[in-house]
């Protein structure tokens, strides 16, 4: 045991104080076991203690709580003990005596045992560490950063001047760990120029590494979270040395991994399953409130229904030795899982209810929003919080808190708007990004439905605010000059006001800056265009260009953002053919690379094009594939399970429809069926009305059909038959309208069901769909790919297909009855023949 003991102590005695020391009294401290010796020693040798001795004590101090659990730590005994008093008084007193490292060492080591940053030990080092900046060595200078970091000085003078010695030093470091340290130390102040050489020499020390030290791929994936700029082929090799160390890695950093992917938005399907068994291996261990606290963060969100279940059991049996950070991680898990546990959400919204006094504000925010999400009630508690916002909110001076508090008010019950949010409001207004202002517009309207007195009053505060907004948000786009900045700003930008009053300049200013189309920014702005549903054919020419030249830097993955405007707009510029030879050919030779869930969507966008790379299809169908996204399915989040789902199907009916030759099988029937069960289609005042009026123009009401089903299960609006005489034929029975218990109107069942799949000879089936707005392109009258991919297989279903615009029956041109029928006539009489 002794000599297990020695063992334990012979590395400390190594790192703090070195071969070089060999006085007694270092003797002592090198053989110190516990806190309580060290404070021991240092009481009876005060007048003996220099330079060397107090840096190892205060080492020392922290390295035994650095080998303890984060629940066992007792850094706040330490600090009180009359001994530590007296290390940082001669530490303070000795400052000029000591060397540079021990500086550091000295900084780092009173920061970790949670002295205060205004403390005056912390003040005169930092200070002294500001004198010797230019002569740090590199490990010294990322040692020092770490120090910064823990004050949250990241915008400060100190670290913008690590910064440019980085820049000068950086084909000095050979450590990968001295590097990613700076890496995230200094990431709020990298330049694009600085920001490109890190990430080169980041991804050449990479290959050097010991590939077990994986908290230096962690750093570097921490980085680019950061600076918001997601390079593929850095960020696939970092995750490939995590995915090596998953086995090895615990709860705390495996959730830490997987928050930085989903702020990312990279889901990365082999982490996430890898991830997924470990933790599931680590359940036993999560027995006390600091782990389970970290499995159940991870793992929940990841996990099957039967194992939440477990995880909830357990978290009830350990809520009440919660702490107020642990039971805000739980909460926040239970929104993402979105838990109806009703019991353990009252208990841990009780802890949370006796800590409102410690959280900060985006963690008052952040309850809020959970509780709101979770649809728990208890009008007194959201009162309080309301009033702790509004607190907050009134002496905020940062333009991202600001927003945050503004937009988490506006989501709780108030009659109407606070004199102290349009003050604030308008104090940062000079500072908000375009998001920024969207998220304010987004919490005015909810005030403005709210408030009784809006509409007696045009002239009101709500009107001068929006206006304001309107006018910065006019000025922003005015005043943009780089292309990558506003496109960051516009990534995850949406709404009304957005769409009503800036989209327009938007894609103005766009197109000013369409010389600034890059490779590397081709994705982003693709993804833009799809998202806002503008046909913008100058940008869209100039993607085009860009991605055919440039195909070969573009990452494999964003082949699929890069095409989606093409296919889902149905835009056939001159070089649409080459473009999509140039991406298949790029992205199928690392198909097998592809997350399963990404490929689906990618092969979905080509079929819609009515593209199908038979590499690509065989690959998506086959058994082993077809397991591995089934697998990925489960540990998704629920929206984008039911999407790729959906796809999937889609893209199952397009291969049987379109590519017989490839005998892909048809086994979504059972799906669909549920999906028709669940999703039975409301009737809207238009369906009847052209409803009514076909049955007047064919002869009967019994000679159309409504929201007939077909084989592969594309639900036509109305069908009909008509003969080679033009002349309708009747169906046995009419459709029937229905009333459901919510009160929608729908057809009946059997309005869903062909009567007969033969024809008379000579005769057409005809399928009129009637087209509304989501079907078009927002700014034109340019009909979209789905619809016309749709239309191809009802026709190789054997329908004549004829599509009613909404901008057609509803124009001032048919206005009464008369002009309706006559449409409809001509639309089935004219139009077929």
């Amino acid at each position: 045991m002794f000599r297990l003991r020695a063992l334990h102590c012979y590395p400390r005695r190594v790192f703090h104080c070195g071969a070089a020391c060999r006085d007694q009294l270092l003797g002592q401290l090198q053989g110190c076991t516990s806190e309580d010796q060290v404070f021991d020693v240092v009481g009876k040798n005060k007048a003996k203690l220099s330079v060397s001795h107090v840096s190892c004590a205060m080492g020392l101090l922290w390295q035994f709580q650095k080998e303890r659990p984060q629940m066992l730590r007792t850094t706040e005994l330490i600090r009180s003990h009359p001994e530590f008093l007296t290390l940082r008084v001669l530490a303070e007193n000795k400052i000029r005596l000591m060397e540079d490292v021990t500086v550091v060492d000295m900084l780092y080591n009173v920061l970790r045992l949670s002295v205060e940053p205004h403390d005056s030990l912390v003040q005169q080092l930092m200070t002294e560490g500001w004198n010797r900046l230019q002569r740090f060595p590199v490990t010294t200078l990322s040692k020092f950063s770490i120090c910064l970091s823990e004050q949250f000085l990241y915008y400060s003078p100190l670290m913008g001047q690590i910064t440019e010695i980085v820049s000068q030093k950086l084909d000095l470091i050979e450590d990968a760990r001295v590097l990613t340290t700076l890496m995230t130390s200094i990431s709020s102040l990298v330049s694009p120029r600085l920001r490109d050489a890190l990430i080169e020499k980041a991804d050449v020390l990479l290959d050097s590494m010991n590939p077990l030290h994986f908290n230096n791929p962690r750093r570097i994936v921490q980085f680019l979270r950061n600076i918001k700029y997601t390079h593929r082929p850095l960020l696939e090799k970092c995750n490939h040395i995590l995915l090596q160390n998953v086995p090895h890695l615990d709860a705390e950093n495996i959730s830490i991994i997987l928050g930085l992917y989903q702020s990312m938005q990279y889901n990365n399907c082999d982490f996430r399953l890898a991830a997924k068994q470990r933790l599931m291996e680590l359940m036993d261990t999560g027995t006390d409130p600091v782990s389970f606290t970290k499995l159940f963060a991870s793992l929940g969100p990841l996990a099957g229904q039967t194992t939440r279940d477990g995880l909830e059991s357990t978290a009830l049996s350990l809520a009440d030795d919660l702490n107020a950070q642990q039971a805000l991680a739980v909460v926040e898990t239970l929104e993402d899982i979105q838990c109806r546990n009703l019991q353990l959400i009252n208990k841990i919204v009780s802890i949370l209810q006796k800590n409102l006094d410690v959280y900060r504000p985006v963690e008052i925010a952040k309850i809020t929003q959970v509780l709101i999400f979770l649809h728990y009630q208890n009008p007194e508690l959201f009162s309080k919080l309301r009033s702790i916002l509004l607190r907050f909110l009134q002496g905020s001076v940062y333009p991202y808190e600001v927003t945050m508090l503004t937009r988490v008010l506006s989501m709780l019950p108030s009659p109407r708007m606070e004199d102290v949010v349009i003050s604030r409001v308008d104090a940062v207004l000079p500072q908000c990004s375009l998001n920024d202002l969207n998220s304010f517009t987004m919490a005015v309207a909810k005030w403005i439905r709210n408030d009784p007195t809006y509409r007696h009053s045009t002239s009101s505060k709500y009107v001068r605010l929006l206006q304001t907004l309107n006018r910065c948000g006019h000025d922003r786009l005015q005043k943009a000059d780089r292309l990558d900045l506003v496109l960051e700003e516009l990534k995850y930008i949406s709404g009304e006001w957005f769409e009503e009053i800036l989209l327009e300049e938007t894609i103005a200013m766009l197109q000013r800056l369409v010389d600034q189309v890059s490779w590397a920014n081709v994705p982003d702005l693709a993804l833009f265009l799809t998202r806002t549903n503008y046909l913008c054919t100058p940008l869209l020419d100039r993607i085009a260009s860009v991605a055919i030249d440039n195909i070969h830097k573009i990452h494999y993955s964003g082949t699929y953002a890069t095409l989606l405007p093409f296919a889902v707009f149905n835009y056939d510029p001159p070089k649409v053919d080459e473009l999509f030879d140039a991406c298949i050919r790029h992205f199928t030779p690392h198909i097998s690379s592809f997350d399963p869930h990404l490929l689906v969507l990618m092969a979905y966008a080509l079929a819609v094009a009515n593209v199908f790379p038979e590499e690509v299809i065989r690959e998506i169908f086959s058994v082993d594939f077809l397991a591995k996204l089934d697998a990925q399915l489960e540990t998704l989040p629920y929206a984008l399970n039911m999407r790729v789902r959906l796809r999937l199907m889609e893209l199952n009916r397009a291969v049987c429809l379109e590519c017989p030759e490839l005998q892909v099988p048809w086994f979504h029937e059972r799906y669909c069926k549920q999906l028709l069960k669940r999703n039975s289609s409301s009737v809207t005042p238009v369906q009847q009305q052209i409803h009514r009026m076909l049955g007047e123009v064919l002869g009967g009401i019994n000679c159309a059909r409504v929201a007939v089903v077909t084989p592969y299960f594309y639900t036509v609006n109305f069908e009909c038959v008509l003969d080679h005489h033009q002349q309708a034929v009747p169906y046995s029975e009419p459709s029937q309208l229905q009333i459901s218990e919510d009160g929608k109107v729908h057809w009946d069942s059997g309005s869903a069901r062909k009567e007969s799949t033969e024809l008379p000879p000579g005769a057409r089936r005809i399928a009129l769909d009637f087209v509304d707005s989501k079907s078009f392109c927002r700014n034109s009258q340019h009909m979209k790919g789905d619809i016309l991919m749709r239309k191809r297989h009802l026709e190789i279903l054997g329908y004549h297909v004829l599509q009613i615009p909404h901008f057609e029956w509803n124009s001032m041109e048919l206005s009464t009855q008369d002009a309706w029928k006559e449409y409809l006539r001509r639309k089935l009489f004219t139009e077929l023949t």
